[in-house]
């Protein structure tokens, strides 16, 4: 096969790296199967370059990153009151998610980009004793997960 004819396979084959990539979907809800004020699923485990597209149920809810709890690399971020929001987690590790107006009641999740053990979660001692609570409960359930 002629060069020209390998750079252009290894091109396609590149170009087609993003299209892999997953875009998973979690629920903003005032109440779900765990509880009230809860994301569902309150846990993901992902591949480097997927997204996650939060969802607005209700008109009291957004997505945040928790301060100190992402990946050292990691871009925060902070979703809008009522608004959909979609983010791509290239950074491997582990990010605690919170909805601000709902942290104090629990309102948490957590999610896994890459190998990185949930297990591993440095949960915040600064978080309101229902959102480490809430943690804890995602962190055990995710570690029994085969």
């Amino acid at each position: 096969m002629p060069v020209s004819s390998l750079f252009a396979v290894l091109l396609v084959l590149l170009g087609a790296a993003p299209a892999l990539a997953e875009t998973h979907e979690v629920k903003m809800l005032n109440r779900g199967a765990t509880g009230a004020m809860v994301y569902e699923p309150d846990y993901l485990a992902i591949a480097p370059g997927d997204k996650v597209k939060f969802i607005a149920t209700h008109s009291t809810h957004n997505a945040a990153s928790i301060p100190g709890f992402l990946p050292a690399a990691a871009e925060p971020f902070k979703g809008r009151i009522d608004e959909e929001l979609e983010v791509s987690f290239s950074e491997p590790g582990l990010y605690g998610i919170q909805c601000i107006p709902h942290l104090a009641m629990g309102m948490v999740m957590l999610i896994q980009v890459g190998a990185q053990p949930a297990s591993e979660a440095q949960i915040p001692a600064q978080l309101p004793a229902r959102a480490r609570q809430r943690f804890e409960q995602i962190v055990q359930r995710a570690t029994q997960i085969p």
